[in-house]
């Protein structure tokens, strides 16, 4: 069988289980077979496939259609401008969070050197993204996972900013280190009683950890503003990310610990996505 033939098979197993992108899925699981990338089997695709990668594909293409992220079978999400390594132990990079990213440079464009932190730097993929775009910026990531710290730290070296990165596995509550001009977060904010009707992809792959925000959604916000009150300098802004119906409520926390709302910014779904303040 040839890699083309193969491809439309595997499409169609994707097909039939209700896949999404099921063409560009079973590509990209080819080319995680056979060790090449997409381009090779796009100008190679008449080429014979072996019978051990037949079977990896296949076996690829069965976890896909039992609902598995690309992403956890290829061990890697592009995100930004970078490929980034990541696990099931990791949140997958979203475009939507690339906002994040787009108000930080927007803030930053003047700004000779900053010391970041990220609060849940899960993959490491916003304030990587952010220290190889900006070559006089040092970041701090905390992360409760020691998964994520080790992953953000394989990220780091991949994209060679491990020499501006400090990792520290803490809870937002307990970690009391240092003072920042810029603090960014993703934290978890998903109702808990929502979790179960989220895609099949994102409920029954994703972690808990990294999408459970108590039973309001608020209850890692609320930590992680109040934590970023303490730890941010004067008039040093604050980025985070939030779910589509949180602006006002955490408008509300924002400012009940100091914060100025500068800006609150929409997603690709036209969405409030991403608040942009300062502490006053």
């Amino acid at each position: 069988m040839n890699i083309n033939s193969a491809i439309i098979q595997g499409e169609k197993v994707l097909k039939d289980n209700f896949i999404d992108n099921a063409h560009l899925d079973s590509e990209i699981l080819m080319a995680k077979a056979i060790d090449k990338d997409r381009k090779y089997i796009l100008l190679n695709s008449n080429r014979n496939i072996n019978t051990k990668d037949l079977n990896s594909f296949q076996k690829l293409i069965k976890k896909r259609s039992l609902g598995k992220p690309v992403a956890y079978l290829t061990n890697k999400k592009f995100f930004w401008n970078s490929e980034f390594i990541v696990s099931k132990e990791t949140l997958i990079p979203r475009p939507d969070t690339e906002l994040v990213i787009e108000q930080v440079l927007k803030l930053t464009t003047h700004k000779k050197k900053l010391n970041i932190l990220e609060i849940g730097i899960g993959s490491g993929c916003i304030l990587l993204s952010i220290l190889r775009e900006r070559k006089n910026f040092y970041g701090t990531g905390i992360d409760i996972s020691k998964s994520c710290l080790n992953i953000s730290k394989l990220n780091a070296i991949k994209l060679k900013v491990s020499s501006k990165l400090k990792l520290y596995k803490s809870n937002v509550d307990k970690f009391t280190l240092g003072k920042y001009d810029l603090i960014i977060s993703n934290p978890p904010y998903i109702k808990n009683y929502k979790l179960k009707y989220l895609e099949k992809d994102v409920a029954e792959f994703e972690p808990k950890l990294a999408l459970d925000g108590g039973i309001d959604g608020l209850s890692e916000i609320r930590k992680v503003v109040k934590k970023s009150s303490e730890l941010i300098k004067k008039s040093g802004k604050f980025v985070l990310e939030i779910g589509f119906d949180q602006k006002n409520k955490v408008t509300n926390l924002l400012k009940e610990e100091g914060f100025y709302i500068n800006s609150i910014n929409k997603d690709l779904a036209n969405k409030d996505r991403c608040i942009v303040c300062t502490k006053i």
